[in-house]
């Protein structure tokens, strides 16, 4: 099974973000690309947290997915600040107490996804000389009142900023970065077949 799970939560097969988690892919060799506009799910919790949903086929396979990673990659524009709805949905429907996370009789968090390490590749059209002003709240959101909320740490996050303002030459570094980054998690995450070995 692949130890890399890249999740792409754009809803646009054609757009930068896409590019860019299949470019991660193809750098790391092994990672399963999950492309969360292909799962078949609803992404609203229609009762909250009063009742829990029948879980659909597909949420399942990627809830399997995030529990067999050892390092879980998240691509994801920030759109009004926040990541687009389907990846929230996703979050929302996917991430359950108990089984991704608990809370102590402290009231605080325990993450139950441990001993997993992520990145997140946001991309942004924010300019990098906004960022002390803007700074980028998608990035604390999935970072860490998500992923670290579960457990998944360290964390790290690649922020590629002025994406309407960008030349195709920078655009196609980003993309490369991409698939570095890849490369450089399939050096330091081993294949299951080399770990048997």
């Amino acid at each position: 099974m692949p130890r890399v799970l890249v999740i792409d939560g754009h809803p646009n097969p054609e757009s930068l973000t896409a590019a860019m988690a299949q470019s991660y892919a193809a750098g790391n060799g092994t990672a399963r690309l999950l492309a969360l506009r292909d799962l078949d799910f609803d992404v609203h919790m229609r009762f909250g947290y009063r009742s829990r949903m029948a879980i659909e086929p597909d949420l399942t396979e990627a809830r399997q997915a995030l529990h067999d990673a050892q390092h879980i990659v998240i691509a994801a524009p920030m759109w009004w600040g926040s990541v687009p709805a389907l990846l929230k949905g996703f979050f929302d429907r996917a991430l359950l107490p108990h089984e991704e996370y608990e809370m102590t009789p402290l009231g605080l968090p325990r993450g139950l996804l441990r001993g997993r390490s992520g990145r997140l590749l946001l991309t942004t059209d924010t300019p990098a000389i906004a960022l002390p002003f803007s700074g980028t709240p998608a990035a604390a959101q999935v970072a860490r009142r998500t992923m670290r909320f579960c457990g998944v740490r360290p964390f790290r996050v690649h922020r590629f900023m002025g994406v309407n303002k960008a030349s195709e030459a920078r655009i196609a570094g980003w993309i490369s970065a991409a698939s570095h980054l890849g490369a450089t998690d399939a050096r330091r995450i081993p294949s299951p077949e080399l770990v048997a070995a």
